[in-house]
C-alpha cells in the first residue's frame, strides 16, 4: 500500500526548478545543474520568467506554462514568494512540491506566520505533498536524481539517509563517497510541514532497493505517526538513528520524582527502543552500524569471543565491551580442546584468544572457526595486527572464509594503514563487518546486540496476566469528574491514592486529620502502629520537610508527631499551606521501595517511569522508562534493566518479590495513565514491593487545568495505540452460536495456532494461497499488530471450559486509511455457522468508522466460499486469470493525484 502521493516526489517524470537562475552561485542554478548533469532521464522544467533557457534548457515564465504539469516542483525562490508559488503549483496539477528556500519558523515569529501560511495554500489541493521548507532536497541515485543543492552526487546503494539538518546531510555525503557507501534515498527533511519522519519510513519501508534507514534527528513532530512507522519497518529491517540534543536540559521544570527522572532524551531512548530502532552516540558510527545490522546475521545475546595476534588489542576490545554491557563469552571444553590441539602451547586458549604474533592464516582460520562453533558463543570478532610475519590480506580471506555459511556474526579489526588497506577489502566484500579499531567493532557488536533485543521485544509473546477491567468505568469516570471539579492542580494524597485504588491498585488509604484529636481519632480506626504525614498541596517531598512520621505506636506519639509535622513544616517552607496530616496504616511487611509514576513528554506524549524508589529515587537514578501501553512483557523488561533487579527475584537469602502481583500493578497504572489525558505527572513513591506484593504508600498526581472540560481525542497523549476495547461485542449467528468478537491481543498467539491446526489444507490454502508454517514469526505477524493501521476481529467461542478462536477477519490500511485490504479465515469446525458474514460484516463497519474509501480483496479463483462471501457483502468481483487470483472491490478508491 503506497504513502499518499510520495511517489511523485521520489519517483517523478518531470521536474520544474522554480527559480532557476543563471547566477552561479544561486540555489536554483546549482539545484538545475545537479539535475541535468546527475544522470535523470525525465523532463526538466526551468521555471524563471526573466529568461528564455538556463544551461540551454527551455525556460517557462510560470510552472502552468510548462507542457505538461510536473510530478515534481522544486522551489528555490525567496521565501516571500512561496505561497503563491505553492498555490500557483496545486493549480497546476503538480503532485509534490519540495521547497527548498529557507526563512521560516527557523527565523522567528514572522517566518513561522510564512510556514503557515504555506500550509494553508498546500491543504486547499486534495494529494499534493510538501517536502521542507528549509531543506537540501532529495537524492534517488538509482534514478540519477539529484534534486538539491548537495555538491555531489552520491553513488547507488541500500542506506537511505533521511536528516533534519541539510548542512549534515552534505558533510555526510562526502564521508560516504570516500567511504566506498552508497545511498538508495537521501533526503532531507527540513521543517516537515508536511512530509515527516513517519512517512519517510514508510515509503522506505516498501523501497525494495532500501535495506536499512539512516535517521539524523532532531525532534519528533507526529510521534504516533513515527512509531507506527518504525515499528512496521523494524520488524524486517534496521533503523539506526543518531538524535542530537543528548545533554539537553528539561524545558520545563517538575513537581514530581518522575519529572525531575524523565528528561527528553531518556524518553528518545525509551522511544527508540519500543519502535526496535538502534540509537548511535557518535555520528560516525552509523553508517558502520547501519551496515552491520543490514546482514542477516544476529546474536543471540551478548556473549562475544575475541580471537586476536596481539595481546594489547584483545584485552582493549575486552574493556569496551564489559564497559558497554557486553560479556565475555566463556568457552566450553570442546572448544578450548579443539583450540589447544591447533595452536602452540604458548598460545592463550581462554577468551580474549591470542593465536600470537607469527600465526599463519591457517591458525586465525582455525581458532574463528572453533570459536563459531561455541555454543555459548553469540558472535567472535577477529583482530589483527600487522607484524613482521603477517599477511593481512591471506589472513583476512581465511578469515572470511572460516566465516562463510555461518548464522553467528563475524567481526573484523585489522588495524594499521596501507599494509592492511587490501584485507579490509577483502573482508567487506565477502559481508564481513570491518573496522579499523578493536573498539569502533566493539560498539558495533553492541549495537547489533541492543536491535536483536529491541526486535524481540518487538515479537516476544507476553504471559496473560488477570487485568481485567470489568469494574464499573461509570464510576470511575464519576469519580475522576469529581476530583477534577476541585480545579486543584497538585492533587492531595488521599485523591491520587483514590484514583489508583479506583483502579485495582493497593493503596495504604489516608485518613485526613486536622488537628492532633482528629489524628487520634483516625489512628484508633485504624490500629496502631500508624504513619502520619503532611497534608499539603505545597509540599512535594514530604520527608525533606520533616513532613513523615512512621511507626507511630500510642495516642501520645500521634499527638507529638503531629506537633513535630506541622512545627517542621513551617520552619523547612514557611509559605506552604498546611491542611494539618493525613494518618494511614504502617505497613511492617519487609520490602523493597520501587519509584513508579508517569509524565508527558513533549514529543511522545505520556511516559512511564519504573525506578528504585524512596527518599533517594533521584540520587540512585536507577530507573527506566517505557511507552504506555504496557503489557506483561514489556512490564517485565523494564524491572529486568533496572540494576535492583536482583534484589526483586531473591538475593543473599532474602525472599523475591511477588513478581505477578508487582506486573500486574504496573499494566494497571499504564491503563490509568492512558485513560486520562488530564494527569501531567504522577508519583507512587514509594511503591513497596514485597513477596506478599506491592502496595501504594504515598502518591502524588499534577493535573493539567487546561485540559479539564475538554479532553481531547481518546488516546491522543499517546504515541501508541492501545489495545481497542470499544470494538468488543458479543454477538448470536443466526445458527445460534454465541460468539465474542473482539480484536486479536499478543496473547493470543498460542490460541492461534491451535485455529489453524484446526483448519484444513483447503481452508489455509483457500485464505493464505498457500502453506503455513507454525512458527512464532509467522505468528507474531498476525498477533502483534498496530490497531492503529491493522484491525484483527476474532471470534472468540467457549467450548467445554476452554477458549477457542473459531476465525478471524483482517483489515490492513495504508497509513492514511484511504485504501484497506480484507480477509477472513474461519476453522473448518465453525464453517456453515454464519461466522464469515458476521465477521464481514463488523470489520466493513469498522473500516466505515475509519473513513476507508475502498476495501479490497483477493484470494484464488476455486474458493468458492469466500467470493459467495465478498458478493453478498456487496464487492464487486473480477478474475485476474493471468495473475490467478479474483479481486473483489467495495467502495472508492483515493484519488492518487
Amino acid at each position: 500500500m503506497s504513502v499518499r502521493n510520495l511517489d511523485k516526489l521520489f519517483a517523478p517524470r518531470r521536474v520544474a526548478v522554480v527559480g532557476a537562475g543563471m547566477a552561479s552561485t544561486g540555489v536554483g542554478h546549482i539545484v538545475l545543474r545537479n539535475l541535468l548533469e546527475g544522470g535523470f532521464e525525465g523532463v526538466v522544467y526551468p521555471v524563471n520568467p526573466g529568461h528564455e533557457s538556463i544551461h540551454g534548457v527551455q525556460a517557462y515564465a510560470a510552472i502552468g506554462d510548462t507542457p505538461e504539469p510536473p510530478d515534481l516542483a522544486l522551489v528555490c525562490t525567496p521565501a516571500a514568494a512561496v505561497p503563491d508559488v505553492v498555490q500557483a503549483c496545486g493549480e497546476a496539477g503538480v503532485g509534490a512540491v519540495a521547497v527548498i528556500s529557507a526563512g521560516f519558523r527557523e527565523t522567528g515569529t514572522e517566518g513561522a506566520a510564512l510556514e503557515a501560511e504555506v500550509a494553508r495554500r498546500a491543504a486547499a489541493f486534495d494529494g499534493l505533498r510538501v517536502l521542507g521548507p528549509n531543506c537540501l532536497g532529495l537524492i534517488v541515485p538509482r534514478l540519477g536524481l539529484n534534486a538539491s543543492f548537495a555538491a555531489s552526487m552520491p553513488g547507488d546503494g541500500h542506506v537511505a539517509f533521511v536528516s533534519q539538518s541539510g548542512a549534515l546531510a552534505t558533510s555526510l555525503i562526502d564521508w560516504a563517497e570516500g567511504g566506498r557507501v552508497g545511498f538508495s534515498h537521501v533526503v532531507s527533511v527540513g521543517n516537515m510541514m508536511d512530509v515527516d519522519l513517519g512517512d519517510m519510513i514508510d515509503y522506505l519501508g516498501q523501497s525494495p532497493g532500501t535495506r536499512s534507514i539512516i535517521l539524523y534527528v532532531e525532534n519528533v513532530t507526529n510521534p504516533r505517526k513515527f512509531m507506527s512507522a518504525a515499528r512496521a519497518f523494524a520488524r524486517g529491517k534496521p533503523i539506526v538513528a543518531y538524535k542530537a540534543g543528548r545533554f539537553a536540559a528539561s524545558a520545563k521544570a517538575t513537581v514530581s520524582h518522575t519529572g525531575a527522572m524523565a528528561g527528553e532524551d531518556s524518553v528518545y531512548d525509551a522511544a527508540f527502543e519500543r519502535a526496535g530502532i538502534v540509537r548511535v552516540d557518535r555520528i560516525e558510527d552509523v553508517f558502520a552500524t547501519a551496515e552491520l545490522l543490514s546482514h542477516e546475521r544476529r546474536p543471540a545475546g551478548p556473549r562475544l569471543a575475541i580471537v586476536t595476534n596481539a595481546g594489547g588489542p584483545g584485552v582493549m576490545a575486552a574493556d569496551t565491551l564489559l564497559a558497554r554491557g557486553g560479556l565475555l563469552a566463556e568457552l566450553g571444553p570442546d572448544t578450548a580442546k579443539a583450540l589447544a590441539e591447533t595452536l602452540p602451547a604458548s598460545a592463550s586458549i581462554t577468551n580474549p584468544v591470542d593465536v600470537l604474533g607469527d600465526a599463519p592464516p591457517e591458525r586465525l582460520d582455525a581458532a574463528v572457526t572453533a570459536l563459531l562453533a561455541d555454543r555459548g558463543v553469540d558472535a567472535v570478532l577477529a583482530i589483527l595486527t600487522p607484524q613482521a610475519m603477517t599477511d593481512p590480506t591471506t589472513a583476512a580471506a581465511a578469515v572470511a572464509a572460516a566465516g562463510r555459511g555461518r548464522r553467528k556474526p563475524l567481526l573484523a579489526a585489522w588495524m594499521g594503514g596501507p599494509s592492511v588497506a587490501e584485507g579490509l577489502r577483502v573482508l567487506e566484500e565477502a559481508g564481513v563487518p570491518a573496522y579499523n579499531y578493536p573498539e569502533q567493532a566493539v560498539e558495533a557488536f553492541m549495537h547489533l546486540v541492543a536491535y536483536a533485543r529491541n526486535l524481540e521485544t518487538l515479537h516476544e509473546t507476553p504471559r496473560s496476566l488477570p487485568v481485567s477491567f470489568a469494574l464499573d468505568r461509570g464510576r470511575v469516570k464519576d469519580l475522576m469528574a469529581t476530583i477534577l471539579s476541585e480545579g486543584d492542580e497538585v492533587l492531595s494524597e488521599a485523591s491520587a491514592k483514590a484514583l489508583l485504588d479506583a483502579y485495582e491498585i493497593p493503596v495504604t488509604k489516608p485518613l485526613p486529620a486536622a488537628s492532633p484529636e482528629d489524628a487520634v481519632a483516625a489512628a484508633e480506626r485504624i490500629g496502631y502502629p500508624v504513619v502520619l504525614k503532611v497534608r499539603s498541596p505545597d509540599v512535594t517531598h514530604k520527608t525533606d520537610v520533616g513532613g513523615v512520621a512512621v511507626g507511630v505506636d500510642t495516642p501520645d506519639e500521634v499527638v507529638a508527631a503531629y506537633e513535630r509535622i506541622v512545627s517542621s513544616v513551617a520552619e523547612h517552607q514557611p509559605d506552604a499551606h498546611v491542611r494539618g496530616v493525613t494518618v494511614q496504616p504502617m505497613v511492617a511487611t519487609p520490602g523493597y521501595e520501587l519509584l513508579l509514576g508517569a509524565r508527558k513528554d513533549a514529543s511522545f506524549g505520556a511516559v512511564i517511569l519504573v525506578g528504585a524508589g524512596g527518599v533517594a529515587a533521584e540520587v540512585l537514578g536507577d530507573r527506566t522508562l517505557g511507552l504506555p501501553p504496557l503489557n506483561e512483557r514489556l512490564a517485565r523488561r523494564m524491572l529486568e534493566s533496572l540494576r535492583i533487579w536482583p534484589l526483586l527475584v531473591g538475593h543473599r537469602g532474602r525472599p523475591a518479590v511477588d513478581l505477578d502481583s508487582l506486573l500486574e500493578l504496573i499494566v494497571r497504572f499504564s491503563h490509568l495513565v492512558a485513560d486520562y489525558p488530564e494527569i501531567e505527572e504522577i508519583d507512587i513513591n514509594p511503591l513497596l514491593a514485597t513477596s506478599e506484593g506491592a502496595v501504594a504508600l504515598d502518591a502524588r498526581a499534577v493535573i493539567d487545568q487546561s485540559l479539564v472540560g475538554r479532553a481531547p481525542a481518546p488516546f491522543a497523549h499517546l504515541a501508541i495505540r492501545p489495545y481497542p476495547e470499544e470494538y468488543t461485542r458479543e454477538i448470536t449467528t443466526q445458527s445460534g452460536l454465541r460468539v465474542l468478537l473482539r480484536p486479536i491481543k499478543p496473547e493470543d498467539e498460542p490460541l492461534w495456532h491451535d485455529m489453524l491446526a484446526a483448519c484444513s489444507l483447503e481452508s489455509i490454502h483457500g485464505r493464505f494461497r498457500g502453506l503455513v508454517k507454525h512458527t512464532h514469526a509467522m505468528a507474531t505477524r498476525f498477533c502483534f499488530i498496530d490497531y492503529d493501521r491493522e484491525m484483527a476481529i476474532v471470534a472468540e467461542v467457549e467450548e467445554e471450559g476452554e477458549r477457542r478462536l473459531a476465525g478471524i477477519g483482517r483489515l490492513v490500511a495504508d497509513p492514511d486509511h484511504h485504501d484497506a485490504e480484507y480477509a477472513v479465515l474461519v476453522a473448518d469446525p465453525w464453517q456453515g455457522k454464519g461466522l464469515s458474514d458476521a465477521l464481514t460484516d463488523y470489520c466493513l463497519e469498522i473500516a466505515s468508522r475509519w473513513g476507508v474509501g475502498l476495501v479490497y480483496a483477493e484470494t484464488t479463483p476455486d474458493n468458492n466460499r469466500m467470493v459467495a462471501v465478498l458478493r453478498a457483502h456487496g464487492f464487486e468481483v473480477k478474475s485476474k486469470l493471468e495473475e490467478g487470483l479474483v479481486v473483489g472491490r467495495r467502495g472508492t478508491e483515493a484519488d492518487p493525484a
